[in-house]
């Protein structure tokens, strides 16, 4: 598909700087730009990419000032990030192939309701009772077990397993690997030094517009269930114990962990490897940075946390410079200590 400058500035409400007429057929990135492919500056690291890139079309902010001539068209929009996301939305949905259909290689239970125009792929099993939104697309390998509900427009990717009474909201997307519904981690220790299981008789519940990335995991609940809010996007590798609670559009990087029974607020952010422990509470407007450790709740919203254990990024940062210094103030130390002694022992042979 090809797009002029023009019709990318009104699908985006852009102004442009340079010909209108100019075509694309590709996306690059800035720093590989080639003729007939439009790219996006956002970040300033970046702006020194903009004078050199071969790139066609580059969309920027309405702020960005050029230090010198760009060859290349401009679009000025309000944020670039975000209209170079919805370009590539609106490209991905002109040209991805359309899916319907229940392939004979997949098992369907006869109790199973499957909405108008899904599309289910060869080697999926779909369990008793389980229902099916419109336009939902399952790929191959799939498991989807008894009294399932999955909405309208969802996308499972293959090898994707989710046990039994979970709830999938609309326009959930999960990425291959995901495990929605296995078993909390809820053991009872004996007297005799062993460990019993607690049967867990919860389920999930996703909520609608949530993605979940590839190999992330989500437990049931003990009772009740484990929740994850409308809008939420968690990362590749993630892991949400049973009974916790994922505020809406919270986003969470990889191989991050949250405890069980914890409850984070809404619009939260949390880098990649953070640790919550269980049974806390995380307020509105978190954002914690990589391998932050929680082990005490956040009652206070809209905060930055840093380190382990978790201290305000601030006192982080100085933390840092002074960790830094630590084998020069320990020899100070040592030096000190030293004529701490030599004083001593001149005030006692006086």
């Amino acid at each position: 598909m090809e797009f002029t400058a023009y019709q990318i500035a009104d699908f985006l409400q852009g102004t442009i700087e340079g010909n209108p007429n100019v075509k694309i057929n590709d996306f690059a990135k800035i720093e590989e730009g080639r003729a007939g492919t439009l790219c996006f500056l956002a970040n300033p690291k970046y702006n020194n990419y903009i004078y050199d890139t071969q790139a066609t079309i580059i969309l920027v902010n309405k702020d960005f000032v050029a230090e010198k001539p760009v060859s290349a068209t401009l679009i000025r929009v309000e944020n670039a990030y975000e209209a170079v996301a919805k370009l590539l939305a609106f490209y991905e949905k002109h040209t991805e192939k359309a899916l319907t259909g229940i392939s004979q290689l997949a098992f369907v239970a006869p109790t199973a309701k499957v909405g108008k125009n899904a599309y289910i792929e060869q080697f999926v099993v779909i369990g008793e009772g389980v229902e099916i939104g419109d336009n939902a697309k399952i790929f191959a390998r799939g498991t989807i077990s008894e009294n399932v509900k999955i909405g309208d427009n969802a996308t499972i990717f293959s090898g994707v397993s989710i046990y039994k009474d979970c709830i999938i909201g609309n326009n959930c997307t999960l990425h291959s690997g995901v495990v929605i519904g296995a078993d909390g981690f809820g053991f009872v220790p004996t007297d005799d030094g062993t460990y019993k299981k607690i049967p867990q008789l919860g389920n999930v519940i996703i909520e609608d517009d949530v993605e979940i990335g590839a190999n992330s995991t989500i437990d049931r609940a003990t009772m009740g269930s484990t929740v994850i809010r409308k809008g939420v996007k968690l990362d590749n590798l993630v892991q949400i114990a049973h009974n916790v609670d994922i505020g809406e559009n919270t986003v969470i990087a990889a191989q991050s962990g949250i405890a069980g029974s914890t409850k984070t607020g809404k619009n939260c952010m949390f880098a990649g490897q953070v640790g919550i422990a269980g049974h806390l509470t995380v307020a509105d407007g978190t954002k914690l940075g990589a391998q932050t450790g929680v082990a005490g709740s956040i009652k206070t919203p809209n905060t930055i946390y840093q380190g382990t254990p978790a201290v305000p990024v601030g006192i982080f940062r100085r933390s840092s410079v002074v960790y830094k210094s630590l084998p020069e103030m320990q020899n100070t130390i040592i030096q000190l200590e030293k004529r701490i002694k030599n004083l001593e022992e001149k005030l006692y042979k006086n």
